[in-house]
């Protein structure tokens, strides 16, 4: 059986039997003798999106008291989740990505703690994900952005929508009304240029 590890845009923990292109964590909030969940879905502010293997390291999934490791299908995926990148494991980007945030909140000589202060304010909402008006039409919003609309999760790219699954994206229209899964502060960040890494199939549906 699948683990309960993989990650919703919606930010919920769920089992799938498709790993994803991206892993991270929330702090420890899984038990390594049972490699089960806790009843807590976040231990530390900090939501981290990381690579799968970083210098030939590649860990055993939920099997220490160390940081559970969490899936997701791409890095839009996390985004949406609320996640931002690893300052260890993925530098660069998480450096481009304090930058593009920086520029796009109008902040400046911002701490990775101060960060997830604002995006957990923006995540969550006693305890669940908190959803966003949209700040412009949908066709407007910046490519990475995913909102949400009758249950579905949806990927704004190029233009277009596209239907989340853990297998990948299809082409579809978003129904009305269609709320903000993304973090306002994020999107803002991919305003001001920075673009998350899509799922393949994203690149195969647009073309």
């Amino acid at each position: 059986m699948p683990l309960q590890n993989r990650v919703t845009p919606s930010g919920d923990i769920v089992a799938s039997d498709r790993r994803g292109t991206f892993t991270g964590n929330r702090g420890i909030i899984h038990d390594p003798a049972t490699r089960r969940l806790l009843n807590k879905r976040w231990s530390s502010p900090a939501w981290l999106t990381c690579v799968c293997e970083f210098r030939g390291r590649r860990r055993e999934v939920m099997s220490r008291q160390s940081w559970t490791e969490l899936f997701f299908l791409d890095e839009a995926t996390a985004f949406a989740a609320g996640h931002r990148p690893c300052f260890y494991c993925r530098r660069d980007d998480a450096k481009r990505f304090r930058g593009c945030w920086e520029q796009g909140n109008g902040v400046s000589d911002l701490s990775a703690k101060a960060m997830d202060a604002v995006l957990h304010a923006e995540r969550l909402d006693r305890g669940k994900k908190r959803l966003h008006p949209p700040p412009t039409r949908l066709r407007d919003l910046p490519d990475g952005t995913m909102v949400q609309a009758s249950g579905d999760s949806y990927l704004v790219a190029d233009g277009a929508t596209l239907r989340w699954s853990f297998a990948g994206y299809s082409r579809a229209d978003v129904p009305e009304p269609a709320m903000l899964l993304t973090p306002p502060s994020t999107v803002r960040a991919f305003q001001a240029g920075y673009r998350p890494v899509l799922h393949p199939s994203a690149m195969a549906v647009l073309g």
